[in-house]
C-alpha cells in the first residue's frame, strides 16, 4: 500500500533516510534532522511532498521523497524524485514499483511532463530496476552542485 505521508512518519523518514545514507556509503552526508524534515514537508510553504510505502501489516518499508520541477521547454513541471528508499528486508516485494507508479500517476493526472532522480553509477541493482520500468539515463548530461563553502564563497561573493 501506498499513502500520503503524514507529519507522524517524520520519524520513520528520517530513520530511512540515514538507512539510505549508509548504503549509499555516505553516512556524514545525512544531517538533515527531524525538525528540519518536518518544517519541510509539513510547515508554511511547505513544497517537499513524500509518499510511504507500507507493509501487509501496515509498517513502513519504504518512502519516496519529491518535490516540483519545471521544464522550460516542455512548459509544465515535473516531479523531481530526491529520494526513493525500500528497506533491504522488504525489496523485491514491489514496494519501489509501487512507489514510483504513484508518482507516475500524479504526473499523468496533474498533466506534468516527466519524472525524473539520480541514481549513483555503481548501484546496478537500482539502474536494472529503473530501466527494466522503461527509464533512460540521461548521459548526454552532467550533474553539478555547489554546496558547503563553495557555495557561501559564490553567494557571498567572496
Amino acid at each position: 500500500m501506498i499513502r500520503t505521508a503524514t507529519p507522524a512518519d517524520v520519524p520513520v523518514i528520517h530513520a530511512m533516510v540515514r538507512e539510505l545514507a549508509e548504503y549509499e556509503k555516505v553516512p556524514h552526508e545525512a544531517r538533515a534532522t527531524e525538525a528540519q524534515l518536518r518544517d519541510a514537508l509539513f510547515g508554511p510553504g511547505a513544497a517537499v511532498f513524500a509518499h510511504i510505502a507500507e507493509s501487509a501489516e501496515g509498517e513502513p518499508v519504504g518512502f519516496a521523497l519529491w518535490f516540483l520541477n519545471f521544464s522550460t521547454w516542455r512548459g509544465v513541471h515535473g516531479i523531481y524524485l530526491e529520494d526513493l528508499y525500500v528497506r533491504p528486508s522488504c525489496r523485491g516485494g514491489g514496494h519501489g514499483k509501487a512507489l514510483l507508479t504513484e508518482l507516475a500517476r500524479i504526473c499523468v493526472e496533474r498533466g506534468y511532463g516527466r519524472l525524473e532522480w539520480s541514481v549513483l553509477n555503481w548501484n546496478t541493482p537500482a539502474i536494472e530496476f529503473y530501466e527494466a520500468l522503461g527509464a533512460r539515463a540521461q548521459d548526454e548530461w552532467s550533474v553539478y552542485r555547489l554546496t558547503d563553502g563553495a557555495l557561501r564563497r559564490l553567494g557571498t561573493g567572496a
